[in-house]
């Protein structure tokens, strides 16, 4: 297949190496000095557990000069949707799928605006890598799981195709079984909506959580308070979701409490750490997109709303 990662970055950047290194056909969009070290020396990943490599594969910062792919990874921070996504254009052609993989709930919608609904995939992911230089992303753990799917309500073009709303459609079917080939722990799944909000009544509250505190979960986790009101965090945003007719995963908060009782204490969140690296942050993708949905729905979210309140000040990084 023929791959173009828009947002090459840590997980953009991790995932479309598998790919490459897999012999898939590649090209990364990226820019800058990061652009420069890939196309003069190659993507490298430096992995403690699964051992190091360099693939070399295309690179471009415009994608007019890649043209129609088979599939587009949508992996860029949220915050540059406005400027990255109309990049998504010259990439699509009849039969192109597009995958986002971006945080929160709203990027599917983003990127059907640009690319067309029956294109879009929907997914999430769960790996922990850093760029931690031009060319270079550094991987901790093992964990590289992509899981996704179609999303109802955008991919009807599809699903009527496949005949059954309940059954894993073959383009997702093939787009696994690549991303399995390069030793990618995927998932495909009917619904993309459900692993999407499952990963979301975390991310809200832990990013929130870490963020607003300027700490390391372990400092917050050891008071009981505040691990009571970061469940209930959570439970807003189930709520939510409730509202928006995806129920999450039955024993969602069995497997989120059995996660967070053995979490690493100096776990941080995407979101924390580009506070502390004078970043932007995510804060309109996470507690933002909760808080609108939430409003349309009337659905309460007290805490969400105070995180939010505490976050927004900093959205475009240090202040002036």
């Amino acid at each position: 297949m023929r791959f173009a990662i828009l947002g090459s970055g840590a997980v953009g950047g991790y995932f479309g190496a598998k790919l490459a290194r897999s012999g898939q056909d590649v090209t990364f969009i990226a820019r800058g000095a990061h652009l420069e070290a890939i196309r003069s020396r190659g993507l490298a990943i430096q992995s403690a557990k699964l051992g190091d490599f360099v693939v070399r594969a295309p690179a471009e910062s415009d994608t007019a000069k890649i043209g129609r792919v088979d599939v587009a990874i949508v992996s860029v921070k949220a915050y540059d949707n406005a400027t990255a996504l109309p990049m998504l254009k010259p990439l699509i052609g009849p039969e192109t799928v597009v995958l986002t993989l971006q945080n929160g709930v709203d990027s599917v919608d983003d990127c059907a605006a640009i690319a067309g609904g029956t294109h879009v995939l929907g997914g999430t992911t769960y790996v922990a890598t850093a760029l931690e230089g031009p060319g270079l992303i550094v991987q901790t753990g093992v964990h590289r799981s992509i899981i996704f799917g179609e999303v109802v309500g955008l991919s009807d073009v599809a699903l009527a195709k496949s005949g059954d709303r309940a059954r894993i459609t073959p383009r997702v079917q093939a787009i696994a079984d690549v991303l399995a080939a390069a030793d990618i722990e995927v998932t495909p799944v009917a619904d993309a909506r459900v692993p999407i909000w499952d990963k979301f009544v975390y991310l809200a509250a832990f990013a929130g959580f870490t963020g607003a505190s300027r700490l390391a979960i372990g400092h917050i986790w050891k008071h009981p308070h505040v691990r009571e009101m970061f469940y209930a965090c959570c439970r807003e945003i189930a709520a939510i979701a409730k509202a928006e007719g995806v129920t999450i995963s039955p024993n969602r908060f069995g497997t989120l409490e059995e996660y967070m009782t053995n979490i690493p204490p100096t776990t941080r969140s995407s979101l924390l750490i580009d506070l502390e690296q004078g970043k932007r942050i995510e804060v309109e993708a996470l507690q933002g997109a909760a808080i609108r949905r939430a409003a349309k729905h009337g659905v309460p979210v007290p805490i969400v709303a105070t995180l939010y309140a505490l976050l927004k000040p900093h959205e475009g990084g240090p202040a002036k």
